[in-house]
């Protein structure tokens, strides 16, 4: 009977009350589904104790009157008990190469990826809304807090690249350099310890354009002398992506580290090229007019006038834009302001009947916030990506993201080094 019942886990978590959520979405979920995505490869060794356990206890607690043994659980697993994968994006049935993905948000490290035929083998993030659009997408929970080293230790070996878009954190530098050591307590410090316990081939980090002049120009320092000289790998200068270069019609600028190890012998890398052909907002903007629940109140958009006014007359550039059609958006960020900052007209609305509750009426100029959609699309995510959070978690999401074609851009470049030597070496 057991063998043949489908369990959705996420079902088993909200239902299951001697599963807590905490005591449940502590690892078990994430060493389930990546033990899942992984079962007929030799990276599932590093999942499968762990979740023949979880799926026992599981269970254990579903069925209380049947005895559940290891050997029953393990069964379970390997015929497919947990219904967790029908998810837009599957892993690769035949991978190029294998990767990991830590600070992975909602995904965009791990699409561009996938799209040049790599396999995800780990994966981890903290922001439980992100977690699950994650899951949603790609049919894998994340693990948790990648500082802990109960997350650490399901890290497999034996991977070729690392990718990780790490927040900016200033480092205690004791030494003139600054080295491994002066990291510690900043999460680039548990990157650098995951590259220096695993080894990978090559890494590929990503982080803001204000980490080049952060703290004067020695976080960045610190970083690149960790990785070219504590790490033993060799890293050209970084340099700075934006991605409107790359198909999207966004202005945003990111900083994009790469390395590689000294023994794989590449010593020249060149970032890729900007594409010739230049994206429109008309491109990716809704074709259908979208809810009125996006239109600003005429309230709202005389505030946002003032507000600029304010700041004009003291010399300042800041307050609200509107993004013309034939024109690219500002970069997309957290908070109102990125918001704000790309608004766009939309003269198609003829219901003006407010669907939320708001101060005054719906504005007759026509001006609206984007969609999480065409935020999505700002940032290369496909229309078959799915958004399973309230606009406000999406937003938040996206606004967070790596612009994909970028990095997809970037990464093939990487992979080209890496991959000619795998075949010279066969």
């Amino acid at each position: 009977m057991i063998l043949k019942e489908k369990i959705s886990l996420e079902k088993v978590c909200k239902k299951e009350p001697k599963l807590s959520r905490v005591e449940f979405e502590n690892n078990r979920e994430a060493v389930i589904t990546h033990f899942l995505h992984n079962k007929d490869k030799g990276v599932a060794q590093v999942y499968k104790k762990d979740a023949i356990k979880f799926t026992k206890e599981i269970l254990d607690n579903l069925y209380p009157n049947e005895i559940i043994s290891n050997s029953v659980a393990e069964e379970a697993l390997q015929y497919g008990i947990f219904d967790e994968f029908d998810v837009p994006f599957p892993p690769i049935k035949n991978p190029k190469f294998n990767f990991i993905d830590l600070f992975a948000g909602i995904g965009g490290f791990r699409l561009a990826m996938q799209n040049l035929g790599g396999k995800c083998v780990f994966t981890s993030e903290w922001d439980q809304d992100a977690k699950r659009t994650y899951k949603t997408n790609f049919g894998e929970t994340p693990f948790g807090d990648i500082t802990k080293e109960d997350t650490k230790s399901f890290i497999p070996d034996n991977f070729d690249l690392v990718c990780a878009g790490f927040p900016c954190q200033a480092f205690s530098i004791a030494g003139k350099r600054g080295g491994f050591e002066d990291t510690r307590g900043t999460l680039f410090f548990d990157v650098a310890e995951i590259i220096k316990r695993k080894k990978p081939k090559a890494i590929f980090l990503e982080n803001v354009k204000g980490l080049r002049n952060h703290n004067g120009g020695k976080t960045l320092a610190t970083i690149l002398n960790v990785l070219r000289n504590d790490l033993g790998y060799f890293v050209p200068d970084p340099q700075i992506i934006n991605a409107k270069d790359f198909g999207v019609p966004q202005n945003r600028e990111r900083i994009y580290i790469v390395g590689f190890r000294k023994d794989l012998g590449i010593e020249n890398f060149e970032y890729p090229a900007p594409l010739k052909r230049k994206v429109s907002f008309s491109e990716i903007k809704e074709k259908d007019v979208p809810p009125t629940k996006y239109f600003l109140s005429t309230q709202y958009v005389q505030t946002l006038k003032n507000h600029k006014a304010r700041h004009e007359g003291k010399g300042n550039g800041f307050g609200y834009a509107i993004i013309p059609d034939d024109g690219i958006s500002n970069a997309i960020v957290v908070g109102g302001m990125g918001r704000e900052r790309n608004l766009v007209l939309d003269d198609r609305i003829t219901d003006f009947t407010p669907t939320t509750h708001i101060k005054g009426t719906v504005n007759r100029e026509g001006i609206r916030k984007m969609t999480p959609r065409e935020w999505a699309r700002l940032q290369g995510f496909p229309d078959s990506y799915l958004i399973p959070v309230a606009d406000a978690s999406a937003y938040k999401q996206f606004g967070n993201s790596v612009a994909v074609p970028a990095i997809q851009a970037t990464a093939n470049e990487i992979l080209r080094l890496i991959l000619a030597k795998n075949d010279n070496r066969k």
